[in-house]
């Protein structure tokens, strides 16, 4: 046996009993954020998500979540159109965001924490936030929701900046169907 494949062999192995992938066909990346005091819905139709939960474990979970931001849907096609534009996701030059989880830990009650970092049109930033572990229809689940200042990641630039136009704050939410057992 070669020294790379013992390596991978040992590496495979090593994986947690419960480590699951993401079924992205049930999962959902959705944000809101308020627009002149109007509630605005929004969600990413693609994104591609790598996750490793060990409940038992927290500690020795993994998670990597990379979303395609040119695709964002919100309520008009002008909105949408608007959002790959520079001033706010600059598609063309980011077309992706990425959050990388560095630590998991246990609050309470079938509640986490995941901290990692977020890039988002090249600004990378430390996040923290809150999730709930839930099990429906012989699914496990991933759900939980965090706020984000738009303007720390530049999302929202020139005249877009004004916080009474659109608000700094974007609650995003999330809920991962882990694949397998």
């Amino acid at each position: 046996m070669t020294q790379a494949y013992a390596g991978l062999l040992a590496l495979v192995l090593a994986l947690p009993v419960n480590a699951a992938g993401v079924d992205l066909a049930k999962s959902s990346l959705a944000f809101s954020f308020r627009q002149m005091g109007v509630p605005v819905a929004g969600s990413f139709a693609r994104f591609d998500a790598d996750v490793a939960f060990n409940a038992a474990e927290p500690a020795k979970s993994r998670a990597t979540l990379t979303v395609h931001t040119a695709s964002i849907r919100l309520p008009a096609p002008d909105a949408v159109a608007e959002a790959a534009r520079a001033a706010w996701f600059d598609s063309a030059r980011h077309p992706q965001a990425r959050f990388v989880a560095s630590r998991f830990t246990r609050l309470a009650d079938g509640r986490y924490q995941v901290s990692g970092k977020l890039t988002l049109k090249g600004v990378s930033r430390e996040l923290s936030a809150p999730f709930a572990l839930r099990e429906a229809g012989g699914t496990r689940w991933l759900e939980g929701s965090l706020p984000i200042s738009r303007l720390a990641f530049g999302v929202g630039d020139g005249e877009w900046r004004d916080t009474d136009t659109v608000a700094d704050t974007v609650e995003l939410k999330f809920r991962l169907a882990l694949a397998g057992r």
